[in-house]
């Protein structure tokens, strides 16, 4: 949009120099002859290449025809840039806005398990990086269209899905998908705002995992009343972070270059063991975590909420425990895609009847 308004802007310079060097020739060569209104209009006519006439007895003013000549040739040109740099402003804008939104509308709409952002500023910033990084699909939602733009260029090469609007208004959400989506971050700036973020999305979104950010202290007990999952002092949590670098700065380094390696994209996660997972009962280390992802199981979390911490390798996996491992967001995926395809399917077998006695099977 900018590039192509600064490209129509260069044109008409061009076509306005044009227009004051021919209604100044034509008023030097006519040496009193003409008026400058009247060179003016001659030039104007002759750019555009009108040609209702030209100025009275210009055949007998030694240059005036080729400087017309030259004119029509150059008006040729220099309009037709103007034209087509106006066009191109239009398409780009108007209709290239309306065409955008049709694409991201539609690929909103085939998404779902996504993440919807409410708020892009500084915590929603960080947030969608993160999301980028562990490749978990998201929708951001907010009302500066600029600075959407910027961020989709400069995180995700212009490819990030997002809805321009009020994150507080139930209709942005629903055009962010979220009826479909896993999870939803409410990032804003003031916790009345991310209250009602919180409300809305567990209105329209039973199922959903929120969390939201608090700014007051006294805001986490409001939040979670209101459906958050969990809340997030981005001030609590700078303030620790300062003290573990002045108390453990080598632990911090480890965990800063663990985040930062783009080569690797290490990563805490978690993988949740099925039900009816075939592993169920098998040890860790006879299981294939280790030796199909080479992640590194660091905890483990049962139904009732308690951890093991680095468990033994003789410790036995049961259904719908948590493990939390440490690894690459790629043998994450694969270990997740594991343990789903563990689940023994339950469906009852074929009834075989048994030989009648009046036949007997031989």
């Amino acid at each position: 949009m900018h590039a192509s308004l600064r490209r129509l802007v260069v044109a008409l310079l061009v076509l306005t120099s044009l227009v004051a060097i021919g209604a100044t020739g034509f008023w030097v060569l006519g040496a009193g002859r003409w008026s400058y209104d009247e060179c003016l209009y001659m030039t104007v006519i002759t750019l555009s290449t009108v040609g209702f006439g030209e100025l009275s007895q210009m055949h007998e003013v030694p240059g005036a025809r080729p400087l017309t000549i030259l004119l029509i040739v150059s008006g040729v040109g220099a309009l037709a840039y103007v034209q087509g740099n106006l066009t191109a402003l239009l398409v780009e804008g108007v209709i290239g806005q309306v065409l955008r939104r049709n694409r991201m509308r539609k690929a909103i709409s085939g998404i779902e398990r996504h993440v919807v952002v409410a708020g892009a500023g500084s915590t929603g910033k960080h947030v969608i990086e993160e999301l980028v990084a562990t490749g978990t699909p998201f929708v951001v939602i907010d009302r500066d269209q600029g600075h959407l733009e910027r961020l989709s260029a400069d995180i995700c090469g212009g490819k990030m899905l997002y809805v321009h609007g009020d994150a507080t208004d139930d209709h942005t959400l629903v055009a962010a998908g979220i009826e479909r989506a896993m999870g939803v971050v409410a990032a804003l700036t003031h916790d009345k705002d991310n209250l009602f973020v919180t409300l809305s999305a567990r209105s329209l979104n039973a199922s959903a995992r929120i969390v939201s950010k608090i700014v007051e202290d006294r805001a986490d007990a409001k939040m979670l009343k209101a459906g958050a999952t969990s809340v997030v002092n981005p001030a609590m949590i700078g303030g620790r972070r300062m003290a573990s670098e002045l108390v453990r700065p080598e632990v911090n380094e480890f965990l800063d270059q663990m985040l930062r390696d783009k080569t690797k994209n290490l990563r805490i996660e978690e993988a949740i063991v099925p039900e009816n997972s075939s592993y169920v009962g098998v040890s860790l280390k006879d299981s294939p975590i280790r030796r199909e992802t080479k992640l590194l199981v660091i905890a483990v979390r049962h139904k009732d909420r308690t951890f093991i911490y680095n468990p033994d390798p003789e410790h036995i996996l049961d259904g719908g425990t948590t493990l939390i491992v440490m690894g690459d967001a790629e043998s994450v995926s694969k270990l997740r895609k594991i343990l789903d395809d563990s689940a023994i399917s339950h469906e009852p077998a074929a009834r075989v009847e048994p030989p009648s006695k009046s036949n007997p099977q031989p």
